[in-house]
């Protein structure tokens, strides 16, 4: 039985399941030169390349989302404890 590509693409979207070391790990992740998007040291797709100013803008972009949805629920908590009585107007015509 022949061995199975630990890397390579399907569908245009690369895969890679060779045991990952250090180095590779890191020099993934910073690839001055290169766009965006790299592929990922290890598994399927791609990663965010921390050498391009791209990536920072989608990372602060992320992060504030990430900070206005928590700090939203703080506050939609606190309404949920409110147990007084509502009333329900019902117009009959």
């Amino acid at each position: 039985m022949a061995d199975k590509p630990q890397s390579g693409e399907i569908l245009g979207i690369p895969y890679n399941f060779e045991r990952p070391s250090i180095g590779r790990l890191l020099s993934s992740y910073w690839q001055p030169g290169k766009g965006m998007l790299v592929e990922k040291p290890f598994g399927v797709g791609y990663t965010l390349n921390l050498a391009n100013w791209h990536s920072w803008v989608v990372l602060l972009v992320a992060g504030a989302m990430l900070f206005l949805e928590r700090r939203g629920q703080t506050g939609a908590v606190a309404d949920e404890d409110d147990t007084d009585p509502v009333e329900v107007i019902v117009d009959d015509d």
